[in-house]
C-alpha cells in the first residue's frame, strides 16, 4: 500500500520536461466551429498514423474520416509532416496535467511514482494520441520535422520522484536514483513497444503490471 504524505511536501518539474514547439503554427482560430474542425482533423490524423504509420498514412482517408476536404486539411495544417508534428506535440502536452493531477493525491514519492506511470500505461492503451505519437517517433527518420528526443521528460521526472523517495527514506539502501530512473524509463517504454507491436497496446496493462511487480518491490526499501 502507497505511504500517504501531504500534497506538495516534495516539489516537481511538471512543465519544462516537455515545454517545445515543432510545429508550424495554422491560422488563428477564432470561430468555435474552426476549432472544432482542427481538433476532428487531428484526432482522425491520430488514428491514422497509430494504425499505418507515416509513410502510409493517406490525407485523403484523414479528409474522408474527418468528413472534411483535403483543402480544409491543409488549411489548418500546411503539410503531412505539420500535421504529424501536431499530433507529437498534443501528445506531450497531455503530460503536465496528468502528473499534476496525480501528484495532487498526496501519495508518498513512490506512491507517486507508481500511481503516475499506470496512468501512463492506461493512455498508451486507450489514447490514439498517445499510440499514434510513440509510432511516430519510432519512425522519425521518415519525417522532415525534428521531432523531441523521446524518453528525456520521463527520465527527469522519474529521477525527481525518485530523489524524494530517496529523501523519504523509501529507496533501498545504495540505489542511485538516476539509475533506477533510467531502468524504469527503459522497461516501461519497452512494454509499451513491445504490447504495441505485437498486439496494438492490447495487452499493455497486463504486461506493464507484469513489469510493475518485478521492479518496485526491487527499489523499494523493505
Amino acid at each position: 500500500m502507497a505511504e500517504i504524505s501531504e500534497p506538495g511536501e516534495f516539489d516537481l518539474d511538471i512543465e519544462s520536461p516537455w515545454r517545445f514547439q515543432i510545429a508550424d503554427e495554422g491560422p488563428p482560430m477564432r470561430q468555435e466551429r474552426a476549432r472544432r474542425t482542427r481538433q476532428i482533423i487531428l484526432d482522425v490524423a491520430a488514428m491514422e498514423f497509430a494504425a499505418k504509420g507515416f509513410r502510409e498514412a493517406s490525407l485523403q482517408e484523414i479528409a474522408v474520416q474527418a468528413e472534411v476536404t483535403k483543402g480544409a486539411i491543409y488549411h489548418h495544417f500546411i503539410s503531412k509532416e505539420n500535421l504529424a508534428a501536431y499530433v507529437v506535440e498534443e501528445h506531450y502536452a497531455r503530460w503536465p496535467s496528468l502528473v499534476k493531477d496525480v501528484k495532487a493525491q498526496g501519495l508518498s514519492p513512490l506512491g507517486t511514482l507508481e500511481l503516475l506511470l499506470d496512468r501512463v500505461a492506461r493512455a498508451f492503451h486507450e489514447e490514439p494520441i498517445v499510440q499514434a505519437s510513440a509510432r511516430l517517433q519510432i519512425e522519425r527518420s521518415n519525417l522532415a520535422v525534428r521531432l523531441p528526443a523521446p524518453f528525456v521528460g520521463w527520465t527527469l521526472l522519474l529521477t525527481d520522484l525518485l530523489r524524494a523517495a530517496e529523501s523519504a527514506g523509501q529507496l533501498r539502501p545504495g540505489l542511485k536514483p538516476e539509475a533506477a530512473a533510467r531502468a524504469l524509463v527503459a522497461a516501461f517504454f519497452g512494454v509499451q513497444h513491445i504490447a504495441d507491436t505485437l498486439n496494438e497496446q492490447a495487452d499493455m496493462l497486463d504486461r506493464w503490471g507484469e513489469v510493475k511487480d518485478l521492479m518496485l518491490p526491487s527499489i523499494r526499501r523493505e
